[in-house]
């Protein structure tokens, strides 16, 4: 991997002032709940620091990187351009950074969508994701309180509002959001 002083310097050439002060606070946020849940720190923050190194990227770009990024990638995806980011970000940990670390490039590649039986380091990303402090909605502050409580629990609720939130809107759902909710639902149901 490549020295940390470089993805930093990465990350402010690539990112707005707004988007790189939000992968801080996810990096601090995954590193906090990473301790809380027994997960490992380092992968954690470095996860949530770089989880959206593409975010700002031109759609052109997305596409070409998200094909090369070595997760499978299907074509529903490409119908969305706001969750190709994460797949588009595991090319770059892995061509400019050197990471291999597959915790850290699953946990950036789901980071949007979520998908059905998450890893805790999965689960950590997208929760310190949607919880981090320039997040502004009805229930933010329930919810980062129920991520420290029961992080199953969190995730649920966070998919909930996402699809209110893009049913609301008339946007397409993908599979593997609604995947990732009824496989928390079974869960649940089965205990």
């Amino acid at each position: 991997m490549v020295d940390l002083s470089y993805i930093y310097e990465y990350l402010k050439r690539h990112l707005s002032y707004e988007r790189y002060a939000h992968s801080m606070e996810v990096g601090h946020i995954a590193e906090k709940l990473a301790k809380h849940y027994g997960c490992d720190i380092g992968k954690a923050k470095l996860a949530g620091l770089i989880h959206d190194c593409c975010k700002e990227e031109k759609y052109e770009n997305l596409v070409g990187y998200a094909k090369k990024c070595g997760f499978p990638v299907d074509e529903e995806s490409y119908k969305i351009p706001e969750i190709l980011h994460g797949p588009a970000s595991v090319y770059i940990c892995r061509t400019l950074f050197g990471i291999e670390d597959e915790d850290i490039l699953s946990s950036i590649r789901y980071h949007v969508t979520g998908r059905e039986n998450m890893s805790i380091m999965e689960k950590i990303i997208f929760i310190g994701d949607y919880i981090e402090p320039s997040r502004k909605f009805e229930g933010i502050e329930g919810l980062r309180a129920l991520a420290y409580e029961n992080l199953d629990t969190a995730m649920l609720c966070a998919l909930d509002l996402s699809i209110l939130y893009l049913i609301k809107k008339r946007r397409l759902l993908h599979h593997d959001t609604v995947d990732a909710r009824n496989f928390l639902i079974d869960r649940f149901t089965q205990i």
